[in-house]
This record gives structure tokens, sequence and C-alpha cells, in this order.
């Protein structure tokens, strides 16, 4: 005879197993009820796309191309006299201004991202795009090689919130399978800023007036300057475009899709309530009504996901930032003079450009990052050798274009792969700034590998940046294998046991209906 013990085990145990029954039941008919609904509303969705795309990435575009604009305008400075002026054309001063930019630009990403949403994001971003804008200014008035440390420090504590911010605003608003298509449209003005700056550069690196000789107008690029003589002072009148943009963003940027004026109530509701059905009823809140704990630092810091994309986007961007910095002195080291080697960094920057803005749309179409990164590695490894073996200018040349399409298209893959895979909103902050950060470390290697003694063929730099995309393309493959494990366990009711959880609408990327991007 059993004993009141045993039957209590026994009345628990039976509870457990009709609670987990039930929860499966509940688990798949609300898998079918999303689906469902989300088809339901795909007219109202798509038209509520449209009206994101046209209030909100134009703004991030412009955010991101004066972004990139302002921090390479030193790779086109330094072929047209910044090193001489400042006397530092020998050793490794040049690279130390570039280092420095990273330091506090990799310690506030964390934090920037946590900030985002308590200061309102439609407030927040703007503020850091004035306050880079006007430090940008001030660069092309400096004198001294530790004027340009402390200019490069304050562009990288204002730049620094820019980009994890960027990918969480739109994460608020697009859905995860849409959000990559979004990400490439405002990440392709990186490209676009290399073509559209070396222009500019050559042409406005001839200036030479007022006391400031050709690099310091590149600096002042985006100014409208007027001067008039007062007996011996000079009055001037100074405003720069990346400023007046940040100003601008202030009044048209909203914070949340609740407070986007241009919408009606109806697609305020839809709007919130289609980024729940996304993410698969695994939170059970919208995101204005989500505050922080450290539960949300714990799982994101848990996640393998996270540092999976860490390690792969540290590895991409020793190649992508080192391009993007010392392709006009990789292109000079051909036997270019300084105007005619920036005229010449545009074609593969457009390229880039062009290649961004495909591979994101293809990618949404097919719901998969990782095979973009991996094919983007190969075609920019197969650049860097043209650039070790060839001794034709025409062969080099054409490897930065294999470069330029590999690389920058990689980059927003990756950040649409951290943020789709990390859920709800302050566990995709604490992620997505963690990735940034640990990724942006590779800067430490990325401006020390082109270095002024190994003009012009550059072998350490072109030889580490493919090393680089080799440890990338297995990292990603990694990643693959992880994910789609995860997904099968989670198909299987392996992992149904969290349904069991008190605070099972808090499970977010860990909820056993939530499907990793492959």
């Amino acid at each position: 005879m059993a004993t009141a013990s045993e039957k209590g085990d026994v009345d628990v145990g039976h509870d457990e197993a009709t609670r987990t029954f039930s929860n499966l039941d509940e688990k798949k008919d609300l898998q079918a009820i999303n689906a469902a609904e989300l088809n339901e509303h795909s007219a109202l969705d798509k038209h509520l796309n449209r009206k994101f795309d046209r209030h909100i990435l134009p703004w991030l575009f412009g955010i991101w191309l004066f972004s990139f604009i302002d921090r390479s305008n030193i790779g086109n400075a330094r072929i047209v006299g910044l090193t001489t002026d400042l006397n530092i054309v020998t050793g490794t001063g040049f690279n130390v201004a570039l280092l420095v930019f990273y330091i506090p630009y990799i310690l506030v990403d964390v934090p920037s991202n946590l900030l985002l949403k308590k200061f309102k994001a439609g407030v927040y971003l703007p503020t850091l795009i004035t306050g880079w804008g006007l430090v940008c200014t001030f660069t092309g008035f400096t004198k001294s090689f530790a004027g340009l440390i402390v200019c490069r420090l304050l562009l990288g504590l204002f730049e620094g919130g820019i980009l994890g911010g960027v990918i969480l605003y739109l994460s608020m608003f697009y859905r995860r399978h849409q959000l990559l298509y979004r990400s490439g449209l405002f990440y392709c003005a990186a490209p676009l800023s290399g073509a559209f700056g070396g222009l500019l550069a050559s042409a406005i690196g001839q200036i030479s007036y007022g006391g400031y000789v050709h690099w310091p107008w590149i600096y002042f690029k985006p100014k409208i300057r007027f001067c008039k003589m007062m007996h011996s002072d000079r009055v001037s009148v100074e405003g720069i475009a990346t400023v007046i943009f940040g100003i601008i963003c202030f009044f048209f940027m909203p914070d949340t899709p609740a407070m986007a004026k241009f919408l009606t109530d109806e697609e305020k509701e839809w709007a919130l309530r289609r980024m729940r059905l996304d993410a698969g009823d695994s939170t059970g809140v919208d995101v204005d009504e989500q505050h922080y704990h450290w539960k949300w630092a714990k799982m994101a810091l848990l996640a393998p996901q996270t540092y999976f994309c860490s390690f792969i986007w540290f590895f991409l961007l020793i190649p992508l930032y080192s391009f993007s910095l010392f392709l006009p002195s990789i292109i000079s080291g051909m036997g270019y003079r300084s105007t005619i080697a920036q005229l010449l960094t545009a074609p593969p920057n457009m390229l880039g450009f062009l290649v961004v803005i495909a591979s994101a749309h293809f990618s949404d179409k097919v719901k998969s990052r990782g095979i973009f990164i991996i094919a983007g590695t190969i075609v920019s490894a197969a650049g860097y050798v043209m650039l070790l073996v060839s001794n034709a200018n025409s062969v080099k040349y054409a490897g930065t274009f294999l470069i330029a399409a590999g690389v920058f298209q990689a980059s927003p893959m990756l950040m649409g792969w951290a943020a789709n895979n990390l859920s709800p909103h302050y566990v995709r902050a604490v992620g997505v700034g963690m990735v940034i950060s640990i990724a942006n470390c590779s800067a430490f290697i990325g401006t020390f590998i082109y270095l002024a003694k190994d003009a012009p063929k550059y072998t350490l730099g072109h030889s580490t940046s493919l090393a680089a995309l080799i440890i990338t393309l297995f990292l990603c493959l990694a990643q693959i294998f992880y994910l789609n494990w995860e997904n099968k366990k989670r198909i299987a009711g392996e992992r149904d046991d969290r349904l069991l959880a008190e605070d099972v609408h808090d499970l977010g990327h860990r909820h056993p209906s939530f499907r990793y991007t492959l």
C-alpha cells in the first residue's frame, strides 16, 4: 500500500505531467495562431514597413554616412600632409592616433545601449551625432599631435554608442526577418562614404587658405564659412553639415512605434502586436513597458551566440577597419599621387555599396545570415591574395574591389545575426553592446598592421587580414552548427521543460518556440 508521502509524490508528478502536456498544446496553438494573425495582417504589415522606411531609414542612413566620413577623414588627410604638419611621418604616431579612437568607442557600447531607451532614442541618437560633428570640425584646427589624440578620443566617445544604438532602434520597429535588409540600407552608407569622402578629399585637399593648408580642409569640408576682415581680426561663422543634420534629427526621429506621430492608432497597435507575435510570445510585454533588470544582462552574458558573434566580428573587423582607413595609402603605394589615389578609392567603395544592399535584400528573403558572411570572407580572401602575390597594379587594384565587396556586406549581416538571436529588448541591448565592444578590440590589431615602414607592399597588413578572414570563416561555420543543433532540440521538444518556469514570458530567446536565425 502506498504511503501518504508516495501518493503526494504521484499527485505532484501527475500535475507536472498534465501541466507539461497543457503547455505543449498551448505552445503549438500559439504558433499556429501567431502565424495566422501575421498572414491576416500582411497588407497592414507591408504598409507599416513602407511608412517606417520613409520616416526612419533616411535619418539612419545619414547618421552612418556622416559617421564613416568623419571617422575615416584621417586616412585621406594623411596623404595630403597631416603627418608632415604634425611631425608624425615616421614611427607609429599615426597608428596611435587611429588606435585611441577605439578606446572610448569600446568602453561606452554597453552603457550607451542601456541609456538609449531611458533617454529616448529620438533624443539620444541626435545628441551623439551633434557632439561628434562638433569634435570633427575642431579637428581641423589641430596644430599638434597631442591635439589630434584628444580629438580622436572625443570622437570615439560620441560615436561609440551609434552602431549599437541604431541596431536596437531598428529592432524596435521591424520584425526579425525584416531587420537585415533595413540594416543593409543604413550600413551601405559606410562604403558610400568611402567613395564620397575620397572624391571630396581629392578636391578639397588642394585648398590652401587662411593659414590652413590642404588636410585641415578635409575636416572643414562640411562647413559653411563666411569670413571678413575687420582691421587685423578675422571674424568667422562656422557651421557643419553633421551638426545641422543632428539638430534636424531631433525633430523627426520617433522614440518608439507608440510615439510615432506619422502612425494612426490602428498602426501603432499593430506595430507593437506584430513584434510580440514575431518573438513567438517569448516575451510578455511591449518594448515601451519593459524595464531593466540584472537578469537580462545575465541572460545576454550566458548566451553562446553572444560570444560566437563577438569573435566572428572581431576577426572580420580587422580587414574592414584597416581597409577603410588605409585604402588611400594602399592605392598610393601602387605609385599613384595623392589626388589620383583618393579618386581611385571611389570605385571599390561603390561596388561595396551595391553589394551591401543586394546581399541584405536576399538575406531577408531566405532568412539566413551565416552563408552570406562565409561567401563574403571567401571573396575578400581572394582579394588579399591578389594584393600579396601580384606585382601588377591592375591586378592589385582589382583585388581591392573583391575586398570591398566581401567585407562591407558581411558586417551588417553579423549585426543583424546578433540582434535576431537575442531577445527581449534589454537582453538585446546588453548582448549587442557586448558584441560591439569585444569586436572593436580588433582595432588594436587593425590600426597597427599597415605601418609606414612596410610601404608600398604592406605585406604584414595584407597577410594579417587574410588570416583573420580564414578564422572568421571557421567561426561562422561553428555558429551555424550550434544554432542549427539548438533549433533541432527545440523542434524535438527537448527544451519544453522551460515552460514549467514561473517567468515563462521572460524566457526571451530561450523560449522553446523561439527559433534561431542561421
